[in-house]
């Protein structure tokens, strides 16, 4: 991996390419859901282009966003959305 960055998801930390998004990231590191519903039901990357609302996360404490179009930086942390 060229130039990666690393990030810590949940405390645990994530190395990605440089420019990867966040839901690559987890997705590669083998992190199959990082949200669940008002019911309970697991929820990560589903549609990986920014139109649906399934792969939030939080970063460095701030509001929910999209991980499938929010680019890995170097030191962030993420917490499940």
């Amino acid at each position: 991996m060229t130039d990666p960055v690393t990030f810590r998801f949940e405390g645990e930390p994530i190395a990605a390419p440089r420019g990867a998004s966040i839901g690559a990231a987890l997705w590669a590191a083998g992190i199959r859901e990082w949200r669940l519903t008002h019911g309970g039901r697991p929820r990560a990357m589903f549609c990986g282009i920014g139109q649906c609302f399934d792969c939030l996360v939080r970063v460095n404490g701030g509001p929910v966003i999209r991980a499938c179009i929010t680019s890995a930086t170097d030191g962030d942390e993420v917490t499940r959305g």
